[in-house]
C-alpha cells in the first residue's frame, strides 16, 4: 500500500501548486476531484501531466463531480445527489462521461463518484432508472478502458452490492470511504468489507462519528479520533489482498487541514 492525498481541481490556485504540495508533504500518489466541468480541457490535461511528471506523482482515480443542486444531508440529499434525482440525471450522465474522457487524457484508469442515495427497493421504478443510468455511464467508461468506482456511504453494503450486480458490466469497483459508512449511519466499515471487499479498488483515509439526529450527517474528525477502527481496517484490507493506494481526505481547509494530514500520514504509516 502507498499513501496518497486527495486534491481538488479548481481554476485557482493552479493545480501545479497543489501537486507540489502533495510532493512536499511526502506523498507519491493522489486522487484528483473535480466539480467544475469547464476544466476538462486539453490544456488542463497537459498542465496536470507536466506537473505529475515534475513531482513524480501518480493519479490513482479521477473523482468526478456533477452540476446542479446538492445537499449533503438525509432529506434534501435524497432529492439532489448523484444520478438518483430524475431532474438532473441526463445532464449528470453526460458530465460523468466527460470526466471519463478527461481521465483518459490524463492516463488515469479509474473514475469515481457518488451515485446518490441508491433506492433499497429493487422493484421500484426509481431503482430501475438509476441502474439504467449507471449502466450507460459504466459502458462509456469501459470503452475508455477504465473502471467505474462507486464511492461508499449513501447506501447499505447490500444495496450497493445489488446495484453492482444489476448494472452488470465487468468494470465496476468501489472507492471505499470508511468514514462515509459511519457519517451516513449505514454500516461499520470493517464489517462492510465482508460484503464489498472484492470490489475495493481505491480507499479514502477519513474518520468520523455517527449521526446524532435523523436529518444531518455525522461529523468528520481527524484520523484516529472517530469511529473508524483504522488498525482493524488496514488488517482487513490486507487480508483481502488489497495493495492499492490509501488516499487521505480531510474535508476542512487551512493550517488545521495540513496539520491533520501530517498526523494522519504518520498514523497510517504506523499500521501499514
Amino acid at each position: 500500500m502507498k499513501l496518497g492525498l486527495l486534491v481538488s481541481l479548481t481554476a485557482t490556485p493552479d493545480i501545479a501548486e497543489k501537486l507540489k504540495s502533495v510532493h512536499d508533504l511526502g506523498f507519491t500518489s493522489c486522487q484528483i476531484t473535480c466539480w467544475d466541468m469547464s476544466l476538462y480541457t486539453d490544456e488542463m490535461a497537459a498542465r496536470i501531466r507536466d506537473a505529475l511528471d515534475t513531482y513524480g506523482i501518480t493519479v490513482s482515480t479521477l473523482w468526478c463531480g456533477w452540476s446542479g443542486r446538492k445537499k449533503w444531508n438525509f432529506y434534501d440529499g435524497q432529492l439532489t445527489l448523484g444520478l438518483v434525482p430524475e431532474a438532473y440525471r441526463a445532464q449528470r450522465i453526460e458530465e460523468l462521461k466527460r470526466g471519463s474522457d478527461f481521465a483518459k487524457k490524463l492516463g488515469v484508469a479509474q473514475i469515481a463518484t457518488h451515485a446518490g442515495f441508491l433506492p433499497e427497493n429493487p422493484y421500484s421504478e426509481q431503482y430501475h432508472g438509476v441502474i439504467c443510468a449507471l449502466r450507460e455511464v459504466a459502458e462509456h467508461v469501459k470503452k475508455n478502458g477504465q473502471l467505474f468506482l462507486f464511492e461508499t456511504g449513501q447506501e447499505t453494503p447490500t444495496t450497493l452490492l445489488r446495484a453492482i450486480e444489476d448494472v452488470g458490466t465487468d468494470n465496476l469497483g468501489i472507492n471505499l470511504d470508511p468514514a462515509n459508512f459511519i457519517l451516513y449511519g449505514k454500516a461499520n466499515p470493517v464489517d462492510a468489507l465482508d460484503t464489498l471487499g472484492a470490489f475495493v479498488r481505491d480507499v479514502h483515509a477519513k474518520d468520523g462519528l455517527y449521526p446524532t439526529n435523523g436529518r444531518e450527517l455525522g461529523r468528520e474528525t481527524p484520523l484516529g479520533e472517530g469511529k473508524v477502527n483504522i488498525p482493524a481496517l488496514i488488517v482487513k484490507l490486507k487480508s483481502l489482498g488489497y495493495d492499492g493506494p490509501i488516499t487521505i481526505e480531510r474535508e476542512i481547509s487551512g493550517e488545521q487541514q495540513i496539520a491533520d494530514i501530517k498526523a494522519g500520514k504518520l498514523l497510517l504509516e504506523q499500521y501499514i
